[in-house]
């Protein structure tokens, strides 16, 4: 944390063969002997597209939709919309234009970090630019996909989707802590630290690593990181919105990888529909349907919005359950805070070699995200921005 400048870090580790622990690093406000807590509550970013397509599996399960149907059956307008699939955008290979990294939108939320943006609004960003490639051709890590997504939900249950992961999600897993807001709300429940960002929205669109004289003096400490606590998080919606602490993640995550929120059919689909998001390094990691495989182990995902970033994963063979949570989007050096400090655990329990050819994650390339964004060489996360 020092090396990199992180303020705070709350991490639970649970392990069926060695025991659970939880701890809380750091300070909650810069400057302040404030001490993290372990139940303080955190954004957590793209974790949220794992409960919104869990929600489309759901549906898909119950029969009151298809992973196969086009998503212009659902919704007007989406260029494509007649052959991209459901499962397309779950898996982010639609090749819609990821509107989070129009440099407009960048700009609107620096100029006013406040202002509440409305799913069409994002959608009609994407849909003004050109499509990437064909469905179905390749991984690009795109929220358009994920707010897509949450439209469907919307439409299929009548209802809307704070309500949804209430009563599919949140409550039959007993998540007390863990929230979706309003899109007019962009406050935290109580406890909760501080929440840093270098740079931009702007300045971050190609990489979220700082310039090299910018990273030498945040290093430095004479170059802070701006507060983003209270930014909305509206732009990110049901790609990032959701709001929760260490332990409902810890929740969440062994129900996720093990199986509990869908039938053992669904469940096999899901695992099975990961595929590498670089073909050329098929082992460092891979995407699914809602699902990140972080190198050969752990299955989650990771997720960062200005302020905060968090990962979750577990081991389906060995149960340990990893989850991360700071108060600092990207570490100077560009990469995602809590995945600098999981990459220095994992030797921990997998051997030094488990982290062989990784490296650091950028924004606007294929995987990581800080409000959901990808890696652009080697990406070892699946958040862009």
């Amino acid at each position: 944390m020092k090396d990199n400048v992180i303020p705070g870090a709350v991490v639970m580790i649970t392990s069926p063969k060695e025991g659970n622990w939880k701890a809380a690093f750091g300070t909650g406000t810069l400057g302040k002997d404030d001490p993290l807590e372990v139940d303080d509550h955190f954004r957590i970013g793209s974790n949220t597209k794992t409960m919104t397509v869990t929600l489309i599996m759901q549906l898909a399960q119950e029969g009151k939709l298809s992973l196969d149907d086009p998503i212009g059956k659902y919704h007007d307008g989406v260029p494509n919309g007649d052959r991209i699939t459901l499962a397309q955008l779950a898996e982010m290979r639609s090749g819609l234009y990821n509107y989070t990294f129009d440099h407009d939108l960048s700009a609107a939320v620096d100029k006013d970090p406040q202002k509440v943006w409305t799913p069409e609004e994002l959608l009609a960003i994407a849909f003004a630019h050109p499509v990437e490639f064909e469905p179905g051709e390749k991984f690009e890590y795109c929220n358009t996909n994920t707010i897509l997504l949450g439209l469907v939900i919307e439409k299929v249950t009548k209802m809307p989707v704070a309500d949804v992961y209430r009563q599919r999600i949140f409550e039959p897993l007993g998540l007390k802590n863990t929230s979706f807001p309003a899109v007019t709300d962009s406050s935290i429940p109580d406890p909760h630290p501080q929440g840093y960002t270098f740079g931009t929205m702007v300045s971050t669109i190609d990489t979220y690593a700082l310039p090299p004289d910018q990273e030498a003096a945040a290093l430095a400490g004479t170059l802070q990181p701006n507060n983003s606590t209270t930014s909305s998080p509206s732009w990110a919606w049901t790609a990032g919105a959701a709001i929760s602490t260490v332990e409902d993640m810890t929740t969440f995550t062994k129900a996720l990888v093990g199986g509990k929120l869908l039938d053992a059919k669904f469940q096999k689909m899901r695992m099975d529909s990961i595929q590498p998001i670089d073909p050329a390094n098929p082992a460092v990691a891979g995407y699914g349907l809602g699902l990140v495989r972080f190198g050969e182990h752990q299955y989650g995902h990771d997720g960062q919005l200005p302020g905060f970033m968090s990962y979750m994963a577990s081991d389906p063979d060995s149960g340990l359950t990893i989850v991360v949570a700071t108060n600092l989007a990207a570490v100077p050096s560009g990469e995602g805070s809590a995945l600098v400090l999981v990459k220095a655990m994992l030797p921990t329990f997998y051997g030094p070699s488990v982290l062989s050819g990784h490296e650091p994650a950028q924004r606007n390339t294929s995987t990581t995200a800080p409000a959901a964004s990808p890696t652009e060489s080697t990406p070892w996360t699946t958040t862009p921005r």
